[in-house]
């Protein structure tokens, strides 16, 4: 029987997404969403139990339910047979780490550790880990100078070795009782197929893991504590390439999710990252940015070198090449934050009187100051730094504000203060030899907002190139999963037909930009100075800590 239909699925941080494609015409045939139930506990377990501050957890118990209800969903909607489809590939947000038993089983599930914190997933934004990513990184520069060249020499909070040490020094019964740490994305591929890997991708940008080396060796976890010895025993040991074939669909999981048995199913892949062939990037000096609550700034390059914040992996993002990551911990949370804390009565009355969100509301307030005007300067940190820094205890900061400030400057403070935060991995980039002359950009605030779109482009001083798809992720899979069940030789095959042409582009104004590379030198100079040894902020957070 012909099977033209790929499935791609997207694990967001608040929803998961499936699309179904036809790889004959390029056409989305099907897609769904579903939003998590118990979504992000920060403040408290099911049961009420309080959290302490950082930490952001989610339920395992969601990604099933996600998992059963879309793809039963868009075979419903498409009114096809599910032997029709050729291959499904999935994503996932990450370091998104579960505890599991033998069988697979998430402790949370189990009576005994349902009211453990440690037993839940920990997401990508949980910060608590920071006391022992800096130890990691402390050790890793007297172990082994060039442990950290790939990862800029800094070990993040937001990945899996780092929680992994505190569940252990915090719940060490939870820590004896997992046979398996696994990442989310792997969880799931594991239900669908039974099989239990991993992929360069999330093991080599979130776990150490590096090819031809493999994990932080035992002497050294040894070292970080004498019962971490065994930790990397409890991680996936059979890691794949991105784009290849992890398994087969289960009987089981053919039940559980309407999927036919014997349908191939793709390794995990990072959410950022399944995104990037979407917008049809597939060739090397571009910048593909993922805007949504975070940053994700990616790149390719033939070759390998470093920069502060800057992470890169050999085949982890395309086959045959050097993936770059780096970003921001913060973007569109900025502005979720201020519509919901700092925006008075009347500027939402005066958004629904003109039928529009508040965010656009106030984005076409904001759109009408010109660069300067305001007099303010935003450092966006609000949930920490990720490039060039990469010390989520870092926060945010507004300056300039009078009597006179209004929502909108407030508003378009943040919006600049983004964009600056770009430039600043632009610059990284740039700083390791990598030139970029053009950016895509897609998810939700790149297509909604094109007011801070083109403040990004004046900012960064190239053109940013919209990209079509709603579900940039989705499809990013959708295409993976369309080369490794053979349809598609290789993805820029799969662009040339799955890939619809940006919806707009961004130019720089190169007036603005001469204004905005003045402010950015302010901007730097508060960065420099805020993040500094014993800078202010720092200070201030060992007193919230």
């Amino acid at each position: 029987m012909e099977r033209p239909y790929v499935l791609g699925l997207d694990f967001g941080s608040l929803s998961a997404r499936a699309l179904l494609m036809d790889t004959r015409t390029g056409t989305e045939t099907a897609s769904a969403v579903f939003d998590y139930p118990h979504g992000v506990m920060d403040r408290a377990l099911p049961d009420g139990m309080p959290l302490p501050a950082d930490t952001a957890l989610q339920h395992p118990q969601d990604y099933l339910d996600a998992l059963c209800t879309l793809t039963r969903a868009v075979l419903d909607r498409a009114g096809i047979a599910p032997d029709s489809i050729a291959g499904v590939t999935l994503d996932f947000t990450a370091s998104t780490p579960l505890v599991l038993n033998d069988e697979g089983v998430p402790l949370c599930f189990l009576p005994e550790f349902r009211g453990e914190p440690h037993a839940y997933v920990k997401m990508w934004k949980h910060h608590a880990a920071q006391a022992p990513a800096e130890r990691i990184t402390a050790l890793a520069a007297e172990y082994d100078p060039h442990m950290l060249d790939a990862y800029s020499g800094r070990v993040s909070s937001e990945w899996l070795i780092p929680k992994l040490l505190q569940i252990l020094e915090e719940a060490p019964e939870v820590y004896r009782a997992a046979a398996r740490f696994a990442e989310s994305g792997d969880w799931i591929v594991r239900t669908l197929t039974g099989v239990d890997c991993s992929s360069t991708n999330m093991a080599g940008y979130k776990a150490l893991w590096r090819p031809g080396i493999g994990y932080p060796d035992r002497a050294f976890l040894e070292t970080l504590n004498p019962a971490f010895a065994d930790a990397a025993d409890k991680l996936a040991h059979d890691i794949r390439p991105v784009g290849v074939c992890a398994g087969y669909v289960t009987e089981t999981a053919a039940e559980m999710t309407g999927l036919a048995p014997g349908t191939p199913v793709g390794v995990s892949i990072i959410d950022a990252h399944a995104a990037y062939p979407a917008a049809g990037v597939t060739q090397n000096g571009k910048l593909m940015m993922i805007v949504g609550t975070s940053n994700c700034c990616l790149t390719t390059a033939d070759t390998e070198t470093g920069a502060p914040g800057v992470f890169c992996v050999r085949d982890g993002i395309l086959p045959g090449v050097y993936g770059y990551e780096a970003g921001q911990a913060c973007f569109g949370d900025h502005f979720d934050w201020f519509c919901k804390h700092q925006v008075p009565a009347s500027y939402t009355a005066a958004a629904e009187a003109a039928g529009v969100s508040i965010h656009t509301y106030l984005s076409e307030l904001a759109a009408k100051k010109k660069p300067g005007e305001t007099g303010l300067l935003a450092l966006d940190w609000w949930n920490g730094v990720r490039t060039d820094l990469m010390d989520e205890r870092l926060h945010g900061v507004m300056l300039g504000m009078t009597l006179a400030t209004k929502p909108e400057d407030q508003y378009r403070a943040l919006m600049e203060g983004c964009a600056f935060g770009t430039r600043v991995v632009l610059d990284s980039y740039r700083h390791a030899g990598i030139v970029i002359d053009e950016g895509f950009a897609c998810g939700g605030i790149a297509k909604k907002n094109p007011q801070l779109l083109q403040i990004l482009s004046d900012v960064l001083g190239i053109p940013l190139h919209i990209a079509a798809t709603d579900q940039a992720g989705a499809l990013g899979c959708a295409m993976w999963a369309a080369v490794m069940s053979g349809i598609f030789p290789t993805l820029k095959d799969a662009a040339a037909v799955m890939v619809r042409p940006p919806i707009r582009t961004h130019r720089p104004d190169r007036a603005n930009s001469a204004v905005y590379d003045r402010i950015y030198a302010l901007y730097r100079e508060l960065h420099d100075s805020m993040g500094k040894e014993n800078s202010i902020l720092r200070r201030l957070s060992a007193l919230r800590q």
